[in-house]
């Protein structure tokens, strides 16, 4: 390290020189870019058999659907449009059976009743709370109602 004497304004000032400074600055700014660019990779189970394209579980599936549909929301919903547990059967037992798994896999990303409603309030609690530490921090004065 270096110091040096540079006028600015009529006063003298002392620098710093720190040698190689220039190389590490490109140096990061080389390695930030090629963070940037990286692809993203995801990961996920994978099922320790593979099934082929037309084989599924048709009885898991119908278990499932039979599970939603006996939800009280949802049963509720039937009745007002005017079906009968029974028109419900036998429309079901008229699918195939690619169509009971698409239906089966859609029901596993819906969330009948369910809301995060929670993490959302912990989030927004969380957020706060950090706010008024790095207020506290800074030194301004935090006044609460």
């Amino acid at each position: 390290m270096h110091l040096t004497l540079i006028r600015r304004k009529r006063r003298e000032v002392k620098v710093m020189e720190i040698p190689w400074i220039k190389q590490i600055s490109w140096y990061l700014v080389i390695a930030m870019f090629i963070i940037a660019i990286a692809p993203k990779a995801e990961a996920g189970f994978a099922p320790s058999e593979i099934l082929a394209p037309g084989q599924t579980d048709r009885t898991g599936d119908l278990e499932k659907i039979q599970q939603v549909l006996e939800g009280k929301a949802v049963s509720e919903r039937l009745a007002q449009l005017g079906l009968t547990r029974d028109e419900i059967q036998s429309r079901m037992s008229q699918l195939s059976d690619r169509q009971i798994h698409q239906i089966a896999l859609q029901l596993d990303d819906l969330k009948v009743g369910k809301s995060d409603a929670l993490g959302v309030v912990v989030a927004v609690l969380v957020i706060a709370i950090l706010i008024v530490i790095l207020l506290k921090l800074t030194g301004h004065r935090v006044v609460l109602i």
